[in-house]
């Protein structure tokens, strides 16, 4: 599948409206896929630390957003977290 034809089925899966592109749910949800695919460079790649920085920042900018909403929305927040799979 394509970048683009999977950056569109994940806002269709994850946006609140039609369209919805900036919710923090997207954009966390974008960032899961972008982590794995990093994740799964490195299992490959151990050498490659300009990647690895990638993947801090990307892993840093998602639990901010990850915090944000569990501030904000509490039920979305589990929600998001349990379709995701992501460790609590």
């Amino acid at each position: 599948m394509l970048q683009s034809e999977m950056k569109k089925e994940i806002v269709s899966q994850f946006g609140l409206k039609e369209g919805d592109t900036g919710s923090a749910d997207v954009q966390i949800a974008l960032l899961t896929q972008r982590i794995n695919a990093l994740t799964d460079h490195l299992k490959a790649n151990k050498h490659d630390h300009s990647t690895r920085r990638a993947l801090l920042r990307l892993t840093g900018r998602r639990r901010r957003l990850l915090a944000y909403l569990e501030k904000t929305a509490t039920e979305r927040h589990s929600a998001l977290v349990g379709k995701l799979g992501l460790r609590r």
